[in-house]
């Protein structure tokens, strides 16, 4: 009997629902802490990300037409999916140097913390939503709408409960996201793609690149086709950056560096209304 062939995965980006090889054929190699095992990632590139800008773009009206109740339905689904290759995960993150008990935690965790937001889909609107007061003869309104295109440099310590905590409270508020996995430790973010492929989010909503954050923070914080940048995982001169490049288009900039997911302090409504706008509207009151 011949000696079976074992065959290498080249974790590829997801990019409008696909998996996507990067345009520039250009690919990273990822060595495991635990076992010196080799895994191979494609590098994205700027083109890799303006792409994924242009659909995250086209699939915004429409997650946002949905109803707060329809987007909660698909986070639950995800955190079912998610819940149904529990063991993966769990093995993943004890080949990215985890022990077993943490990465059963964080895996439970981060399910947990996507039916945590699911819940609040149909909620936050109205509790931050209100009648203003006026002394004229009007009807005033304050209410939430999302931000648009929101882009994300994932922590780099939390690999899975982290990643989820910040993309779950961006998407269940109408936003669509491009998400840069953990340079350091990828594995679970693209690993994550495959739930999502498996899930009902529609396309777009999410995308998921892996590659190197020298190359691509300057993009992810210039694109003027992006509206917010949620930074969880670069160092003090690449935050600077962010700041600087977001001036541009007056992108909204958010630093959760600071933020300790496994706290239950870490989800929080308010996360939600980071990557939302205020919108005001006057009615008159007839006679």
């Amino acid at each position: 009997m011949t000696k079976k062939l074992h065959i290498k995965k080249t974790y590829k980006l997801y990019i409008d629902g696909k998996f996507c090889r990067t345009e520039s054929g250009r690919y990273m190699q990822w060595i495991s802490p635990k076992n010196n095992q080799t895994i191979n990632f494609c590098r994205a590139s700027r083109k890799d990300f303006r792409n994924a800008v242009q659909v995250s773009r086209s699939a915004f009206n429409k997650w946002n037409s949905f109803s707060g109740y329809n987007r909660g339905q698909i986070l639950y689904r995800i955190a079912e999916m998610l819940d149904s290759r529990k063991e993966q995960f769990i093995s993943e993150l004890i080949l990215q140097g985890k022990s077993k008990k943490l990465s059963k935690e964080e895996v439970e965790m981060s399910i947990d913390r996507l039916v945590y937001y699911a819940g609040w889909s149909d909620k936050y609107q109205q509790i931050f939503s209100r009648v203003n007061p006026v002394s004229t003869p009007y009807y005033n309104f304050s209410y939430p709408e999302p931000t648009g295109v929101v882009s994300i440099i994932s922590p780099k310590d939390s690999h899975l409960l982290g990643f989820i905590s910040v993309i779950a409270p961006a998407i269940v508020g109408g936003n669509t996201v491009v998400v840069l996995a953990p340079e350091d430790n990828p594995l679970c973010a693209i690993s994550f793609s495959e739930v999502l492929h498996s899930s009902d989010v529609p396309s777009g909503v999410i995308n998921i690149l892996s590659g190197l954050s020298n190359e691509l923070i300057d993009h992810f914080s210039s694109h003027m086709d992006v509206n917010a940048i949620i930074n969880c995982g670069v160092d003090s001169k690449d935050a600077e950056l962010i700041v600087k490049n977001s001036s541009l288009n007056v992108k909204r900039v958010f630093d959760y560096r600071s933020i300790n997911w496994t706290n239950p302090d870490s989800q929080d409504p308010y996360l939600i209304m980071d990557c939302q706008e205020i919108k005001t509207t006057w009615h008159p009151i007839g006679y």
